[in-house]
């Protein structure tokens, strides 16, 4: 492998200081095996562009990568997003281009559910209004925010991949039923996992907590919505994790107001960042994170070398451990740098 070998990292990965956004993110080892890198130049848009110098892109945001954006460059080849996400790339362009696309379940799979795990906790034990009891030196009151124990109670997993199905080990432990629902080609891993696979109404009905941990494609956009929101207990809460467009925020602010669930705690909105008008941030019953809660120091560097790992297996030409659209390997272009 020669120094021809150029990978561009998209400009997110920088602070405004120059400095990188999430610190030591691998790029010695694409160096040590003979790949060049440089941040690519600033973007404008959604979707990205730029893309003729480059043999691979990492990809740390959710720029938007097109077919006819990767049918100009002809040099790319892969792909990589740095994390598990990958909503706003066309899998089946880019493998129709013969440009591979990998993510990183394995960096993710354990932060994250452990941050749904949080935020389940958080909310169970009215976290926040005891603290701000606390704080706001009202001790009388502690009484009034008396939590629910988890076991015995039920989770609904929606996306039962490696995110749900860890968060489902890590709930069991603690004497909790879960559900889930998810397409049937995850059935056999709930299975395995001792998990019920159960319809979208039934999970909204029987639950204590609703987690999401799906992928966010055409068919899961607003999986929750109004319908699903009535079918809840006035008791449950609404955890997401995955992506803000799972849910319909609006419908999700009715049924906050309304009363007719009890909480939410949400790592994710649509569109990020909010507006400061947003009606969810005025909740003190819906726990809110800027995207950001499974990073951990593990979790930066779990993802790094997955996708360093992935980039320097397709600059030799070998099979990367998690492609996203395995068809564009059947007619890669070439690889000879």
């Amino acid at each position: 492998m020669t120094t021809d070998y150029l990978v561009g990292l998209t400009p997110d990965v920088l602070r405004p200081d120059g400095s990188v956004f999430f610190g030591d993110v691998g790029l010695d080892r694409l160096t040590d095996a003979g790949l060049r890198w440089e941040v690519m130049p600033a973007q404008h848009g959604h979707v990205i562009s730029g893309l003729e110098p480059y043999d691979a892109v990492l990809s740390f945001g959710h720029l938007h990568v097109t077919r006819e954006a990767v049918a100009t460059a002809p040099r790319l080849r892969h792909v990589a997003r740095f994390g598990a996400g990958y909503d706003g790339i066309d899998l089946d362009g880019l493998a129709a281009e013969g440009v591979v696309v990998t993510n990183t379940p394995d960096g993710v799979r354990r932060p994250l559910a452990l941050s749904a795990l949080t935020l389940v906790l958080a909310l169970g034990h009215r976290l926040l209004d005891n603290h701000r009891a606390a704080t706001e030196g009202r001790w009388s009151a502690r009484g009034d925010y008396r939590g629910i124990g988890i076991a015995g109670r039920t989770v609904g997993i929606i996306g039962f991949g490696s995110v749900g199905s860890e968060l489902a080990t890590l709930l069991q432990p603690l004497g909790v039923r879960v559900l889930a629902y998810d397409r049937p080609s995850a059935h056999d891993r709930a299975a395995a996992a001792g998990v019920e696979v159960v319809p979208l109404d039934r999970l909204a009905a029987e639950s204590d907590y609703v987690v999401l941990t799906a992928a966010l494609t055409p068919s899961s956009r607003h999986i929750v919505g109004a319908e699903f929101l009535r079918a809840m207990r006035p008791s449950a809460y609404l955890v997401n994790v995955g992506r803000g467009g799972l849910v319909d925020q609006p419908a999700l602010t009715d049924a906050l107001r309304d009363g007719r669930i009890a909480g939410a705690g949400l790592d994710v909105l649509d569109p990020e960042p909010p507006a400061p008008d947003e009606p969810l941030l005025a909740f003190d019953n819906v726990i809110l994170t800027p995207h950001a809660l499974c990073w951990t120091d593990d979790f930066v560097s779990g993802v790094a070398r997955s996708a360093t790992d992935a980039i320097i297996d397709v600059a030799h030409g070998r099979r990367p451990a998690h492609p996203l659209n395995p068809a564009a390997l059947e007619h890669r272009r070439n690889t000879t740098p």
